[in-house]
């Protein structure tokens, strides 16, 4: 794990096949040409060999962009890959045996929607929570009320690894997201169902960079 595959955590991009008005790998390209920082593979219901293929080609694609590549769950598509990591829900496998297997040097990230489980989740030594969703969301409906982005603020204060905010977040609302406190964002149908992904991942990125700045300097 270095500073680059931290920072590039600002802008992820959640993949959700299904939502795309364009080819899937071609949307993928365009949200990192327009700024898109992390890639998070998430694909459900996909035969184990063609999951690996498609992995093997995101794989490629983020190289070429210096952008971090992390897989959802499957650790061994993650290895097969050389992925950059692994993000991890309450299905997936332990963390301590996850860890084990792909060592200190891959980004191990972990789904949360509370404050016990942000607290859970650093203190099994997670790089890096996913916390949401933040606001009404169609992939939560009826599952998970939103949390506001108050609830960002109150987490910093005991968790200090990067918390990457998730859930109906987009470019009218980022900004509030940022302000109080997310070290950066994770959005799947903001791009990926969008008409010009490209143009969408840029307007997201160019309201990040500014807090970024600010924090930095």
């Amino acid at each position: 794990m270095n500073g680059q595959q931290i920072n590039n955590l600002s802008l992820m991009l959640i993949t959700d096949r299904n939502l795309c008005k364009q080819s899937f790998l071609h949307t993928i390209k365009l949200a990192l040409k327009g700024g898109a920082k992390t890639i998070q593979l998430r694909e459900k219901g996909i035969p184990t060999h063609e999951l690996y293929c498609l992995a093997r080609e995101l794989r490629k694609v983020t190289l070429e962009f210096h952008a971090n590549f992390i897989i959802n769950d499957r650790i061994d598509i993650a290895l097969a890959v050389e992925a950059d990591g692994v993000h991890l829900g309450w299905q997936s496998l332990p963390f301590t045996i996850v860890k084990r297997l792909i060592g200190s040097e891959k980004l191990i990230g972990i789904s949360t929607h509370s404050r016990q489980e942000a607290l859970q989740a650093r203190d099994y030594g997670a790089d890096y929570i996913t916390f949401g969703p933040i606001f009404n969301t169609p992939s939560k409906k009826g599952l998970l009320l939103p949390l506001g982005t108050e609830t960002i603020r109150k987490l910093k204060n005991e968790v200090k690894i990067p918390i990457i905010a998730l859930g109906g977040i987009h470019k009218n609302n980022i900004e509030s997201v940022l302000y109080d406190g997310a070290d950066g964002i994770a959005v799947i149908s903001s791009i990926m169902h969008d008409d010009n992904p490209e143009e969408a991942a840029r307007c997201l990125y160019e309201k990040i960079v500014p807090f970024k700045q600010f924090i930095n300097s």
